[in-house]
C-alpha cells in the first residue's frame, strides 16, 4: 500500500461528521457507549473523524477490500477496545452487528463506490487511464473478475450489463466490438478494453462527456462486485438497525446508487396513513406515523471549497435521515 493510501481525503467529511455527531454523543439506549457502523470503511477517513469527535464511540468497520481492513487495524490500535473490523460486503451488516454483540446502533454511514486508493492502485484494474489486468474486484478473494465478464459473457448479456449499470447508449455496439476482439485474442488489459470501447463509439459522441470508456468501466465494476444488489439488500437492513434518534448518512457517486438510497429513504419517511384519514400530527394513530425524517433536502452536493480541496468529490450526492420512532 503506497503513501497515497494515507493521504486519502474523505469526501464531505465535515458535513458527514456534523450530521452523525448528534446521534453519537451520550450513552446508547442500553446505557452503553453509542455504536456507529461504517459500512464502507475504506481508508477510515470518516471513521477517524467521528472517533475524534465522539469520545468513547464504538465503531464497527466493514469493507470487502482486505487493504482497507489493514488500514482499519491501524485505527484499532489507536483506539483500543473501540474498533471492530469485518472483512465483508455491506449487505452482511445485520449479521456483523449481531456478532459484535449489539441489537441496535446509533449511526450508519455508507460511502459508496470505488475508493480513491483503489483507483490509484493501478494493479487493481479500476482505472481506464493506465494499463493493468482487467480485475476490478473489491474483494480480491472473490472469483469473478472483469476479465471473466468481458471474455465469457454472451454479447446480449454483456450489452445488458453496459446498458443497465453504465447507462451506456452504445452498449450493443461495444459488446459486439468486444466479441470480435476476444475471438482473436482474449481481452485482458484495461487499455486494450478502453481502446475497443473508444473505437466502437461514433466519433461525434466521443467528443463530449469525458473518457468514452468511463461508463463501460463503471458497469463492469458494478457487475463484478454486485454493487447494486448488495446495496438493495443492505439499505433496509441498515435502517432497521437504528434506534430512535439514530442517524443514517449515505454518499453516492452515480445516479444508480443515489436512486436506490432516495427510494429507500422516501419509503421510510412517507406517511403510511390512508389518504384523507383525519389524524392529529401530535397524536398519530398507532402505525400511522413515519418512523424516519429526512435530514437533507434532496441530495446535497459538494461546495466550491470542497471541490477545490478534493476534486474527486465532484460527483458526490449526500442523503441523510433520522429514526424518530420505533416500528409499530
Amino acid at each position: 500500500m503506497g503513501e497515497h493510501a494515507y493521504a486519502h481525503v474523505p469526501v464531505l467529511a465535515g458535513r458527514v461528521t456534523a450530521l452523525l455527531v448528534p446521534a453519537l454523543t451520550g450513552p446508547g439506549p442500553d446505557g452503553g457507549p453509542p455504536v456507529l457502523v461504517d459500512a464502507t470503511l475504506g481508508r477510515a477517513g470518516h471513521a477517524r473523524a467521528l472517533l475524534e469527535a465522539c469520545p468513547g464511540l464504538l465503531l464497527i468497520g466493514i469493507d470487502a477490500d482486505e487493504s482497507a481492513i489493514e488500514a482499519g487495524r491501524a485505527l484499532a490500535a489507536e483506539y483500543p477496545g473501540q474498533v471492530t473490523l469485518a472483512h465483508a460486503f455491506y449487505d452482511q451488516i445485520g449479521a456483523i452487528v449481531a456478532r459484535a454483540g449489539h441489537r441496535r446502533v446509533q449511526g450508519v454511514l455508507f460511502d459508496l463506490g470505488v475508493s480513491s486508493p483503489q483507483l490509484d492502485d493501478t494493479s487493481r484494474g479500476f482505472s481506464y487511464a493506465q494499463d493493468a489486468p482487467l480485475d476490478m474486484r473489491m474483494d480480491q478473494t472473490a472469483s469473478k473478475t472483469a476479465e471473466r465478464v468481458v471474455n465469457d459473457y454472451p454479447v446480449s448479456e454483456l450489452a445488458r450489463v453496459l446498458a443497465e449499470y453504465g447507462e451506456e447508449r452504445f452498449a450493443r455496439r461495444i459488446a459486439e466490438a468486444v466479441a470480435r476482439e476476444r475471438a482473436r485474442e482474449p481481452v485482458a488489459s484495461t487499455l486494450r478494453l478502453s481502446a475497443i470501447v473508444k473505437d466502437a463509439i461514433p466519433a461525434p459522441a466521443r467528443r463530449t462527456g469525458g473518457n468514452p470508456a468511463k461508463r463501460t468501466f463503471q458497469a463492469l465494476r458494478i457487475e463484478v462486485n454486485d454493487e447494486l444488489g448488495a446495496l438493495r439488500r443492505a439499505l433496509p437492513a441498515a435502517l432497521d438497525l437504528l434506534s430512535p434518534g439514530g442517524r443514517f448518512v449515505a454518499l453516492a457517486y452515480h445516479s444508480l446508487e443515489d436512486r436506490l438510497v432516495k427510494r429507500e429513504l422516501a419509503a421510510r419517511t412517507a406517511d403510511p396513513a390512508p389518504p384523507g384519514l383525519p389524524v392529529r400530527a401530535d397524536d398519530p394513530l398507532p402505525g400511522t406515523a413515519p418512523r424516519f425524517r429526512l435530514l437533507t433536502r434532496g441530495a446535497e452536493r459538494p461546495s466550491e471549497a470542497e471541490l477545490a480541496a478534493n476534486p474527486r468529490s465532484a460527483s458526490a450526492r449526500l442523503r441523510a435521515a433520522e429514526r424518530i420512532r420505533e416500528a409499530a
